[in-house]
């Protein structure tokens, strides 16, 4: 079982950054802030120690290779029809 690592806001855009995801402050704020109906877009939570927000390391890393996955079930161009797909030939 792996030991659950607890990152803050500037971590978890590191960790996004070393994927390729690149997003500012900004953004990363909206993320983790309540909306109208009190939820959050990815699953941080108040830190009862400190007061500041948090999210499990694994937990961002998993939701964001969900959405890839999610991603490429649902595209139109698969590896096996990729060359078809460009191959203006026909």
């Amino acid at each position: 079982m792996e030991i659950p690592c607890y990152i803050g806001l500037k971590r978890a855009q590191e960790v996004l950054s070393e994927m390729g995801i690149e997003l500012n402050d900004r953004q990363m704020k909206r993320a983790a802030d309540k909306d109208a109906v009190g939820q959050r877009k990815l699953p941080f939570f108040v830190d009862p120690i400190d007061g500041k927000l948090k999210i499990e390391r694994g937990t961002l890393v998993s939701i964001y290779n969900r959405c890839r996955v999610e991603a490429e079930k649902n595209a139109q161009i698969t590896p096996g029809n990729l060359k078809k797909s460009f191959d203006k030939s026909k």
